[in-house]
């Protein structure tokens, strides 16, 4: 049995006295280094989720400007394809009607020169037949 005696009250002040010397030098500086750990690790918790929105704000605002970026693009691509087709459009009609031009003129040209290959062959004919009545006749006409 446990006896209650001036032994146990010497006991009970010196585990109380150890206590509040741990306390006062162990435990408390143990406790704030781990409060100032976690507050550290709080911080450090808080700054990375700051960067975490802003680069995902920065990612969406460069996704959203890349959107409208291509989306330019495009449209200034379709733009130049409708004039590059009215150009060639524009360009091929010129070419039909300076081609139809030439055609014409070139037609006329030649029916000219048919006309007159035309004459001067009637009249080579003529002095042909002629020749050829006299030389068959064996007078002159």
């Amino acid at each position: 049995m446990i006896e209650l005696n001036l032994s146990f009250v010497f006991q009970v002040i010196n585990f109380l006295l150890l206590l509040l010397i741990l306390n006062i030098f162990l435990f408390k500086p143990i406790r704030k280094v781990l409060a100032d750990r976690e507050s550290e690790l709080t911080g450090a918790r808080e700054k990375a989720a700051a960067v975490d929105r802003d680069v995902a704000e920065k990612m969406a605002s460069y996704e959203s400007r890349l959107k409208e970026i291509k989306g330019k693009g495009f449209e200034e691509r379709e733009a130049l394809k409708k004039e590059a087709v009215a150009e060639e459009a524009k360009l091929l009609d010129a070419a039909r009607a300076e081609a139809g031009t030439t055609l014409a003129t070139i037609k006329q040209k030649v029916a000219k020169e048919a006309a007159d290959a035309r004459v001067a062959l009637q009249e080579q004919a003529k002095v042909l037949s002629l020749e050829i009545c006299e030389k068959v006749l064996g007078r002159s006409l």
